[in-house]
């Protein structure tokens, strides 16, 4: 399996996580432990952050991955940037530019930085 198909497995599998309301456990143990994430709010979360962020976050219902691509960084670390878009019951949405920054870590892909930039309208 290529780079870009293991990466985009864990990106998936991070969102559906997102949709059925385990992203914490999944992110608790996918983030490194200097890991941040940076929201369109502006807000910038260490890992610990964002397992208490998920823990009241209510569920996405839907989401789509588009545009991707691959920049590799060095052997061990990697950046996937795409397209973003997710929907909760009630609200405006999401649509935006993502890069998740992996590096490996004891064998396995490990989240250290992930950034979403809005798509403005």
């Amino acid at each position: 399996m290529s780079t870009l198909e293991d990466l985009l497995l864990l990106e998936h599998a991070g969102w559906q996580s997102l949709c059925d309301s385990t992203g914490s456990t999944f992110y608790g143990e996918t983030m490194t432990p200097d890991g941040v994430m940076v929201l369109t709010d502006g807000s910038v979360l260490d890992r610990d952050g964002v397992v208490a962020s998920l823990d009241q976050a209510p569920a996405w219902a839907s989401y789509t991955i588009s545009e991707e691509r691959l920049v590799p960084l060095q052997e061990d670390a990697a950046a996937l940037v795409y397209r973003g878009t997710a929907q909760r019951e009630g609200s405006p949405g999401l649509d935006a530019r993502m890069a998740s920054t992996y590096v490996r870590r004891q064998d396995r892909w490990r989240l250290a930085c992930y950034q979403q930039t809005p798509i403005l309208r």
